[in-house]
């Protein structure tokens, strides 16, 4: 957990150099470092003797104002984007944050002792009010209520439980063991196949009467794709599957061999 370190009037190295941006009414985004720094050490010298690990922080920044105090002498640096680059960015943008965070507490504060000249009284409504509800007029809330209103509002009631409905699931019944084979769901699909050379795959699936049939079901259309029977397509996200049958499925052999294997 930090410690907030407060020298005199001071809390911490920012909180100097603002003072000393504000006394000297310097352009916190065009500091002069020179100045600045011998300014900055002039009072840290000046202080009581303090121990070192209050003191480090302001020694760091002593040495940060001396490294760009030291670049600020040489030939400026060019970035990628060919502009020059400021040494004093960095701290500049330090100093905004924490002059940003620093008026931010005293709005707080300010905010705090309002708070504390707020008295609130406890309600002490009687419980006979408390429990007082207005009459309802059957005859105002009625008002403008027609058969025609009445029965489109029955409609969208209606409507909205039937968005509800799964038209798969919903027409299963109770979860019992049911034995069915591969091999025989594959031949059901193989017969549907004669007389639909193109179906939907939604389709298929509302006439199984439960999860295990429309399971096999699903596993047969993906094997009888892997056999080059047949060829599914969707033509966007979420849309219909349709199943087309690319072979005679008077050809559809081995099937009962494959369930076997």
């Amino acid at each position: 957990m930090a410690i907030p370190v407060k020298l005199n009037v001071f809390e911490g190295p920012l909180d100097l150099l603002l003072h000393l941006i504000d006394k000297n009414k310097i352009d916190i985004y065009d500091i002069p470092i020179v100045e600045i720094t011998d300014q900055y050490m002039e009072y840290i010298h000046s202080m009581e003797e303090e121990d070192l690990g209050v003191m480090s922080e302001f020694l760091v920044m002593a040495a940060t104002l001396l490294d760009i105090k030291c670049r600020m002498l040489l030939p400026k640096e060019i970035n990628e984007e060919g502009e020059e680059e400021d040494p004093r960015a960095e701290l500049v943008e330090k100093l905004l944050e924490y002059k940003m965070y620093k008026y931010m507490s005293y709005e707080l504060k300010d905010r705090m002792d309002d708070a504390a000249n707020v008295f609130f009284k406890k309600p002490s409504v009687p419980p006979e009010v408390l429990q007082y509800r207005e009459p309802v007029d059957p005859s105002e809330l009625l008002a403008g209520l027609t058969l025609e209103k009445l029965n489109a509002i029955y409609k969208s009631i209606i409507r909205r439980q039937e968005d509800k409905i799964d038209p798969i699931r919903s027409k299963f019944g109770k979860i019992e063991k049911e034995e069915i084979s591969l091999s025989d769901k594959m031949l059901q699909v193989k017969e549907f196949a004669r007389e639909n050379r193109r179906f939907s795959f939604r389709s298929l699936l509302e006439q199984q009467c439960s999860k295990i049939q429309v399971i096999v079901t699903f596993l047969s259309i993906l094997e009888l794709m892997k056999m080059g029977h047949i060829h599914v397509d969707q033509e966007s996200l979420f849309d219909d599957i349709q199943v087309e049958v690319v072979t005679e499925p008077d050809t559809w052999k081995n099937l009962t061999e494959f369930a076997d294997e």
